[in-house]
């Protein structure tokens, strides 16, 4: 049994356009591989490669330049891991609230530092003392730092769910001068966030 697949031409009837008929297709040829693969190639390194490279750092500098102004400003997706979260951000808000030891403690170092130029050996002494009492203040007053926040984070997501490391997020940014501070501050003084 064979089956004979040719195409009769008596039997072929001639359909005129009318407009009921849609016309369906593409209304090109289809393009032959040769030509796809002509049309996909482009040079894996320009060949201008000074032009390349500078437009490269500029795109590089404009994202950079967005990520630094979204941080700054606080937006959570252009933190880094550490600063996102709900919890952590509760803990910036605390701490830029209050007046803590540690923010004065670099402009106490400059005067440290001053102080060593005197030639009088009191002062001299007397200024490392000094430092050494700031620093013994500012590690008892992160302590309590510490406390404070785990016990407030506690009542208000349930002691069970305190992420670690709250303490030291706490600790580190309050040993920070408030403007040198990033994610910069969202509230003033003593807007402690509830």
């Amino acid at each position: 049994m064979a089956i004979n697949f040719r195409k009769s031409t008596d039997s072929a009837v001639e359909v005129e356009p009318t407009s009921d008929t849609v016309t369906t297709g593409k209304g090109r040829p289809t393009p032959t591989r040769r030509e796809k693969e002509e049309a996909r190639k482009r040079p894996l390194v320009s060949n201008d490669r000074a032009e390349a490279r500078r437009q490269s750092k500029a795109t590089l500098a404009v994202e950079r330049e967005k990520q630094r102004i979204g941080m700054a400003a606080g937006v959570e997706k252009y933190m880094p891991a550490r600063d996102r979260g709900v919890q952590r951000k509760f803990v910036r808000d605390y701490v830029d609230a209050r007046t803590s030891v540690g923010e004065f403690l670099i402009p106490i170092m400059v005067v440290v530092l001053i102080a060593t130029v005197v030639p009088s050996p009191e002062v001299q002494v007397g200024s490392f003392v000094l430092l050494w009492l700031f620093f013994g203040a500012a590690i008892i007053d992160c302590v309590i730092l510490g406390f404070v926040i785990r016990k407030k984070l506690g009542a208000k997501v349930g002691a069970d769910n305190v992420e670690s490391g709250v303490r030291w997020y706490a600790a580190m940014r309050a040993l920070q001068l408030r403007l040198m501070r990033l994610p910069k501050p969202q509230v003033k003084r003593r807007q402690y966030p509830s």
